[in-house]
């Protein structure tokens, strides 16, 4: 089996282009920044560079919604290849290409990100839950209302 999960950033803007023929697919590249989830006792964390493609629709949706320091969840499969440059010397490529891709936070904590590698302060994007007093529940505001899966 041959199956990859990642969570990262993107390093810059997609890329995008089309197949050449008849039927033109849309064709996406971008980097995503991986942090590695164990680091060495007085290391920094250490971050993977990672290669990826996808096709078809969802190159169009990496095109017109991924930017640089969009934090996604990419799932997909490793694809290994190689070539042969100008140079004549052979050049072996590692890259993932995603089946599905999608948003690993909301646009107000995205916003908060700073291209320059970090985060700013940001707002709460919404209100805080209050524990009621005596009852054991808590009191859900009125402005998450319509985010809770279930209603009557």
């Amino acid at each position: 089996m041959n199956k990859v999960i990642l969570m990262g950033r993107l390093t810059r803007d997609p890329e995008m282009r089309y197949s050449s023929g008849d039927n033109q697919t849309a064709i996406a590249r971008y980097t995503l920044a991986v942090d590695r989830r164990f680091r060495r006792q007085g290391e920094d964390n250490q971050t993977d560079f990672i290669n990826c493609v996808v096709f078809g629709r969802g190159a169009e949706f990496a095109e017109n919604y991924l930017h640089q320091g969009t934090k996604i969840v990419a799932t997909g499969r490793i694809q290994t290849g190689s070539y042969t440059n100008k140079e004549g010397q052979r050049v072996y490529t590692t890259e993932v290409v995603v089946e599905d891709q999608e948003f690993a936070e909301s646009k107000a904590a995205s916003a908060g990100y700073n291209n320059g590698g970090g985060y700013q302060q940001a707002a709460p994007s919404r209100p805080e839950p209050v524990q009621a007093a005596g009852d054991g529940f808590m009191n859900i505001p009125d402005a998450i209302d319509e985010e809770l899966p279930f209603k009557n």
